[in-house]
């Protein structure tokens, strides 16, 4: 049995920890984020996802991560006014992280042995791979870069 996100702690892009035990009982959609990539716009469809959605209880959690092309330069302030500016980003954003390579995060560790990507591969292979997350905390499936949010809104709407 997988254990669930949970036990997590992470910091978001305020600096400040974070529990993710704060999101029991919600759907979560967990998304890798950089500003210059050829995804960036689909935080237009996250936000969307979130603003049609959060009251029933999906949350969206972005981590932003340089480690694809360093397409993620700048620094906490900087990405947050970035999103909120041009995509009117509400989400919560945290601090920038590695999702590959020996200083992982944790949570990206854990998400990647609870779903694995194309062939059994653990490894993140860009920007805007999405894991969605049950209310129980249990991760259920992984996105592609290349899969838009408004297409995993049916797996989302089953969850919630």
């Amino acid at each position: 049995m997988s254990s669930s996100i949970y036990g997590f702690s992470v910091t978001n892009i305020q600096g400040q920890d974070t529990s993710l035990e704060d999101y029991k009982g919600k759907v979560v959609l967990i998304v890798n984020t950089a500003s210059e990539c050829g995804f960036t716009p689909q935080y237009k469809e996250l936000e969307e996802l979130y603003k049609k959605y959060q009251s029933q209880g999906l949350a969206i959690l972005g981590f932003p991560c340089n480690q694809f092309g360093a397409q993620e330069k700048g620094n906490s302030a900087e990405i947050s006014s970035f999103c909120e500016l041009n995509f009117g980003v509400t989400f919560p954003l945290f601090e920038k992280i590695e999702v590959n390579g020996e200083n992982t995060a944790p949570l990206y560790r854990h998400l990647k042995a609870e779903a694995k990507g194309l062939f059994g591969s653990e490894r993140i292979k860009w920007n805007f791979t999405k894991f969605l997350v049950n209310k129980q905390g249990k991760v259920e499936k992984r996105f592609a870069s290349t899969t838009k949010p408004m297409a995993i809104e049916n797996d989302i709407l089953k969850l919630l």
